[in-house]
């Protein structure tokens, strides 16, 4: 079973994650857990160590900032880095993934194809991403989550909620909007999706994702 949870940040995706984790577990199951976002799986994190430490001031510098904004900027460059953002996550999602699910796990997928669409929707907007061979072969690869999970929340909320856990890199209120528009308005988190009320008690948003999980308990 391959189980998504995407969503606005702050929305509680973290806290369920944990409570859905505990029960699964003690219903004798094994769980394996991922987060994955594009540009910042284990594997790329650990291509752009490597990079940093022998480029030194050339590499990309981490985070948000102008430096990082010109060096995004060249075309090669985000096109290189798109080109390893999907083969990172192809090696995820179209190998791991779908090796543990058929080993008899349970996979809990923190962040799934929808939220890295979104990323590179937001963060290379003249690349056209879309109709690189890369991204289609990702597409048609992944595994279709079994029971996939949207988290809502309002943009004041999720602002005020990643201040609270002291981000380090929050998204402004215009890319918070952003995000959240595509969210509610795109094909891809469809009427299979499960939306969740990141305002509702914690309580009430676990029993229905248990319910959802596992119908017959």
């Amino acid at each position: 079973m391959i189980i998504v949870f995407s969503g606005v940040d702050g929305a509680g995706k973290s806290t369920q994650i944990d409570l859905l984790t505990s029960f699964i577990k003690k219903s004798d199951l094994t769980v394996y857990s991922i987060w994955s976002r594009g540009g910042y799986t284990p594997g790329f994190e650990f291509f752009k160590k490597v990079l940093r430490a022998t480029m030194g001031k050339k590499a990309i510098p981490s985070g948000k900032g102008s430096g990082r904004e010109k060096a995004m900027s060249n075309s090669i460059v985000s096109r290189l880095w798109l080109m390893i953002a999907m083969l990172d996550l192809l090696i995820l999602y179209a190998v791991i993934i779908r090796a543990k699910s058929f080993l008899g796990n349970v996979v809990i997928c923190d962040r799934y194809l929808g939220d890295t669409f979104i990323d590179f929707s937001l963060n290379f907007p003249g690349s056209n991403f879309k109709n690189m061979w890369l991204w289609r072969l990702l597409v048609a690869t992944s595994p279709k989550p079994d029971v996939s999970f949207l988290f809502i929340l309002p943009v004041e909320e999720s602002m005020r909620r990643s201040k609270l856990k002291n981000e380090p890199f929050p998204d402004s209120k215009e890319v918070l909007m952003q995000r959240l528009e595509i969210y509610t308005t795109s094909e891809l988190f469809n009427d299979d999706w499960v939306r969740v009320d990141g305002l509702d008690p914690i309580s009430i948003s676990a029993g229905v994702i248990k319910d959802k999980v596992f119908p017959h308990s």
